[in-house]
């Protein structure tokens, strides 16, 4: 209680010390003519009772600083003197403060960018209760070896399954393309979640299939396409034709349980069948489920995954679609996914960004040791006159932590800008959403990045402070201890600084020259001038056995039209969408996944395809019409398929086996393409005739209508939506350029090459200044030695030698350094960039090329400053 008084009164003091010493002086200024009127009385003169009072009074000062020390909080009033000197020094050097705050604020700012990026992506716990306790098991699992998990397993209180789904929503006889998720009746349940409106739906509404026809609706999509009108419960929707009862409202805060897809709707699992016309319930190899289970308390995933496991070789043995089946529980998202793509991007351009905030560091400490060394003799003389060295460090660290703070405040305030832009990013058509705004934690690892930067640049100032001679500073002489002819802390930061440097211009000139590479990489295919027409025709309410009719009267339709000179239609088209098959070979009769030779991308196309794509009919011939239903099963592959099969791409007249099993000729062989990203591997490819279809499969899914032509694309987009829509008028049409869907499809790869350029853009800059201030530093330092070599005769190249040799050794000794450790990242990089490497003789010679380059830019304005020496002026100074 004592002390929680003397804290509050000391508080109070702290508001009120003005006021406080204004009343101590008052005091000590009564008591001491008191005693001055008390010596007049004893026969003193005025002076005399002057001096004999404050002597006996004794030093007022330290009267008035133990009542300081004793009434308030020294240490902030001391830190507070400190920050309103080292802003008057900041004043006073308006460009040195600009120039290290904008060095700093670009380091913390990427850091807090990228890291933004990770915690958002990566560490971001799913947004319902108690997401600890919560996995994954599995990455997709089909819903017959679901319900057997959940029966089985002894580790989960509860279990729910999961897929995506694209239906057309029809709304007040509207209707629209939208994504949501197909869930198991225990969704909500398992999660956690009440509803923003209305209710869930819950296993007891589930009685067999297409038994609960009832929709939940995502609180954006209620808002966006219901005006969040409370009275939508009850309404009925349609999908795929299909009525669904709307049920409730998700909360305002739950988005799905994918990191990146936020769904627009949720819809019973068992009504699934009813809306895409897959059988989700009796096909075990239809793996298209996410499961997640929320564990039983006292349960380890250890244990867990030991127990799931034990049951996946149960089911391997029980089902031969089974055959070969392995689990792993892990966390949700890429966290959880030691390999994931996502996340290991992430970690590089993390890495990436702390190596830019150490290369700031070490040019920042290199600034504020020239700076001290040029304020030596106003330190110095501090020290003489009593100040403590440790008060004199104390000093020069405030005066970096506040430059640090201020620098970190601008950084996090841009990378929010940029956050936030980047936040309100929708690529595609998907309803996906990068929720990356900073929160409590970024902007804690802001305060933590910046105050530890502020600290770690200003040791080496400090330490020069320390070992300061005070005789040798004030008679002009060199300051601080370490000698220039020896290995000085600040050659081991420019050292580092231009090996980080190194690193990260390596690594950008890796990015660059993937960029370019992939770019000319082949494709396999001509989109310029093609252009896509896709719909769905279940969303359409075309029923199946309708399906090629209205696939052939949109071809027709299509090539009808002025100015199409091919036209073709495909099921998928590569950068858009694939389907996977598992492939046998002809001698296969076992079709369980021991036997599958391997997967392959599989197109539906109609004949004409490869004519309207650009693809080279290497071998054999095109589709025609005569392979229709009744007629032999044909396919044309690609080499690679041709390869792994065969061991040879002469695979004419050969033939292989799907799972169905379907028994296929090949007819044609075509050039590999790429078919998901430019960066790919070249995979396995078959093309079948649309026409024949492979059971129910072909003819259900959805179709793309390909025509090429040299009209402008608004008006071909325009033409085709106008016709299509005349055959198929209950769905909509998505029209794109094939060339804009390549673009789309590389925005990840830009953007990383983006982020890498603008990390390698401050790194040159930051190698720029840092030689430079080491290059001037000794200029500065060094200017009366060479005006007296100047004076003995040395010629420019000796003057140019002696005080340019160590930045120039630095720089080349950095430059190996950055060199051999951008050899060491050579594997992290080919996690972002493909086509290229660090071992490239090319991006070697580059990155030495500009380093050098800039390293010598930087050491100009030094050399020119060191020629021009004038020795008669020195030394007369």
């Amino acid at each position: 209680m004592d002390q929680l008084r003397i804290l509050l009164s000391r508080c109070i003091a702290f508001c009120h010390r003005k006021e406080l010493d204004r009343d101590l002086d008052d005091e000590l200024r009564s008591h001491i003519e008191f005693a001055i009127e008390e010596n007049c009385r004893r026969g003193m003169s005025e002076e005399e009772a002057r001096t004999a009072a404050l002597c006996e009074f004794g030093g007022v000062t330290q009267i008035r600083e133990e009542y300081r020390v004793q009434r308030s909080f020294p240490f902030v009033e001391t830190l507070l003197r400190d920050i309103r000197y080292a802003l008057r020094q900041l004043r006073d050097s308006p460009g040195f403060a600009v120039t290290a705050i904008l060095t700093l604020a670009v380091g913390i700012g990427a850091n807090v960018v990228t890291f933004s990026v990770l915690n958002g992506i990566v560490l971001r716990p799913l947004d319902v209760p108690h997401p600890e306790n919560l996995l994954q098991i599995g990455d997709y699992e089909s819903y017959p070896d679901y319900f057997d998990y959940q029966d089985r397993n002894q580790s989960f209180s509860g279990m729910l399954a999961y897929k995506v789904l694209s239906v057309g929503i029809g709304i007040d006889k509207s209707v629209s393309t939208s994504w949501g998720d197909a869930a198991s009746g225990n969704y909500f349940d398992v999660l956690g979640l009440q509803p923003a409106l209305g209710r869930f739906f819950h296993a007891s509404d589930e009685h067999g299939l297409e038994s609960a026809p009832y929709i939940v609706l995502g609180y954006d999509f209620w808002k966006r396409r219901f005006g969040a009108s409370p009275h939508i419960l009850g309404k009925v929707v349609t999908l795929n034709q299909h009525p669904f009862t709307v049920l409730g409202v998700a909360p305002h805060n739950f988005h799905g349980t994918d990191f990146f897809f936020w769904p627009d709707y949720w819809i019973p699992a068992v009504n699934a069948q009813q809306v895409t016309g897959w059988d989700d319930f009796d096909e075990r190899r239809h793996r298209a489920f996410t499961l997640l289970g929320r564990l039983n308390p006292g349960i380890t995933q250890q244990q867990a995954t030991h127990d799931m496991g034990a049951i996946a070789r149960q089911l391997a043995k029980q089902y031969s679609d089974d055959e070969g089946l392995t689990l792993t529980v892990h966390k949700p998202g890429p966290a959880g996914r030691r390999n994931d793509p996502t996340k290991q991007v992430l970690l590089v351009m993390t890495l990436l960004a702390v190596l830019v905030l150490v290369a700031t560091c070490a040019n920042l400490a290199g600034i504020f040791a020239a700076r001290a060394a040029n304020r030596s003799n106003e330190l110095a003389i501090c020290l003489a006159i009593g100040s403590s060295r440790w008060a004199v460090a104390r000093q020069l660290l405030t005066e970096a932590v506040l430059v640090s703070l201020i620098g970190g405040i601008n950084g996090t305030c841009f990378a929010s800008l940029l956050l936030g832009t980047l936040s309100h990013w929708r690529p595609g058509d998907l309803p996906t959403h990068f929720l990356i705004a900073p929160d409590a934690r970024v902007y804690l690892v802001a305060i933590t990045l910046s105050i530890t930067s502020g600290i770690a640049f200003a040791l080496l100032p400090a330490r020069q402070v320390w070992s300061t001679d005070v005789v040798q500073a004030i008679k002009g002489g060199y300051v601080f201890a370490g000698s220039l002819h020896r290995f000085a802390m600040r050659d081991a930061l420019l050292l580092i600084q231009v090996a980080v440097c190194t690193l990260l211009v390596s690594s950008v000139l890796v990015a660059v020259r993937g960029m370019v590479q992939s770019l000319r990489a082949p494709l396999g295919i001509a989109p310029t001038d093609v252009t896509l027409a896709q719909v769905d025709l279940k969303v359409a309410g075309v029923p199946d056995p309708q399906s090629r009719i209205v696939q052939k009267r949109l071809l027709d339709t299509a090539a009808a039209i002025p100015g199409v000179t091919d036209a073709a239609t495909s099921d998928y088209v590569p950068f858009l969408s694939a389907w996977v098959w598992s492939v046998y070979s002809w001698d296969t009769t076992q079709f369980s996944p021991s036997h599958v030779a391997f997967d392959a991308l599989t197109y539906s196309v109609s004949p004409g395809y490869f004519q309207v794509a650009g693809t080279h009919l290497l071998s054999g011939r095109d589709f025609t019409p005569d392979d229709k239903p009744g007629a032999p099963t044909v396919a044309i592959v690609n080499m690679t398929f041709a390869r792994r099969l065969f061991g040879t791409t002469r695979a004419l007249g050969k033939r292989f086996k799907l799972f169905d099993p379907v028994k296929l000729k090949i007819i044609g062989v075509v050039e590999d393409g790429k078919y998901i990203d430019p960066g790919e591997d070249p995979q396995p490819t078959i093309f079948l005739a649309y026409a024949q279809g492979i059971g129910p499969y072909m003819v259900s899914s959805p179709i793309t209508v390909l025509v090429r032509s040299p009209l402008p694309q608004d008006q071909i987009a325009d033409a085709l939506h106008h016709s299509l829509s005349q055959v198929v008028s209950t769905a909509p049409f998505s029209i794109v350029p094939w060339s804009g869907a390549i673009d789309r499809s590389m925005i990840p790869a830009r953007t990383a090459a983006l982020a890498l350029g603008v990390m390698g853009l401050m790194a040159a800059m930051l190698a720029v200044t840092g030689i430079l201030g080491m290059a001037s530093y000794l200029v500065s330092k060094r200017m009366k030695e060479q005006g007296i070599r100047i004076a003995l005769g040395a010629r420019p190249f000796q003057v140019l030698h002696s005080t340019l040799k160590r930045p120039c050794l630095l720089l080349l000794a950095g430059l190996c350094l950055g060199l051999g450790a951008s050899m060491l990242t050579d594997q992290l990089l080919t996690h972002i960039v493909s086509y290229a490497s660090v071992r490239d003789p090319m991006i070697l010679a580059a990155a030495m090329t500009m380093m050098t380059l800039l390293g010598l830019f930087a050491m100009a304005a030094p050399a020119r400053r060191a020629l021009a020496i004038d020795p008669a002026q020195l030394l007369r100074e």
